[in-house]
């Protein structure tokens, strides 16, 4: 018998181990009959949701603790921007044009990581989504300085895998969209973000958000390619508008290249939290 030194009781892989022994009978057939934490179709329930965001949370957690993270450079940015190499496969124009970020990524990613092995691989590691695009330029960085990073998968209607980059045993998959932006953030301490689609701007205003309103720390927060989010985004038009302060466009920096983007990391100026919002 397995038996955790710090507690008297049998441990769950024991448990589980010798449930798979037990007599078959018209009841232990039965599925009201297995372990409970066992029991996929009972822990797929809606009733078990809260246990479902708790393991979702605590799962990825547990296993960057025991890898020794300490914090996060993240990186987002779309899926469907090619390698330069395979740009003439691009769907538009602009998304063949916009592949040229995805060599910047991969140089951010690749001297950030360098950077981060400094510190044994324990702080400022490349966090990614995982995916293609972007994403993988920056789990592609981080391989070719010799590290590690980060990817945080999720689960979608279409197939899909992880990129081949990320490092195997920081891979980690979701359900649920709001604990993975969780983990994107809980550990960061510089946002970049690329040119990208709905997701990309998702995970864009969700974090603009946490800082404006003071619930996350001011981290350097980069926009790569000024062109790009100005003219999908007039920021100017928000603030004239009122509805978010002028002081709310220092919260980000436009950045082009993978080398201003590390020094405006070095040099970021601000931090902290806000306690205050400006203009209300």
């Amino acid at each position: 018998m397995t038996t955790d030194p710090r507690t008297p009781f049998r441990d769950a892989h024991t448990d589980r181990s010798s449930a798979k022994h037990v007599p078959d009978t018209p009841q232990t057939r039965h599925p009201a009959y297995r372990l409970a934490f066992a029991d996929d179709d009972f822990l797929c329930q809606d009733a078990l949701r809260p246990v479902r965001l708790q393991l979702e949370l605590l799962k990825p957690e547990m296993l960057q603790d025991e890898q020794g993270i300490e914090s996060t450079i993240v990186l987002f940015g779309g899926a469907r921007i090619p390698e330069p190499s395979k740009k003439d496969q691009a769907r538009t124009q602009t998304l063949a044009d916009l592949s040229e970020f995805y060599d910047e990524a991969r140089e951010f990613a690749r001297l950030m990581t360098l950077k981060s092995m400094e510190t044994g691989g324990h702080e400022n590691v490349i966090v990614t989504g995982g995916g293609p695009g972007v994403m993988e330029a920056g789990n592609r960085g981080a391989v070719d300085a010799g590290g590690k990073s980060i990817g945080l998968n999720i689960v979608l209607p279409h197939e899909q895998a992880p990129n081949e980059y990320v490092t195997p045993e920081l891979c980690f998959n979701f359900h649920y969209f709001a604990i993975r932006k969780m983990h994107f953030l809980m550990r960061a301490r510089a946002i970049t973000v690329f040119p990208g689609g709905f997701g990309t701007m998702d995970e864009l205003f969700e974090a603009l958000t946490l800082i404006q309103t003071g619930r996350m720390e001011r981290v350097p927060f980069l926009l790569f390619g000024r062109a790009f989010w100005e003219k999908i985004i007039n920021w100017e038009a928000l603030s004239d508008a009122g509805t978010i302060s002028a002081d709310d466009l220092e919260l980000f920096q436009f950045v082009e290249t993978a080398q201003e983007a590390v020094e405006a990391i070095e040099n970021w100026g601000a931090t902290g939290k806000r306690d205050a919002i400006p203009g209300r």
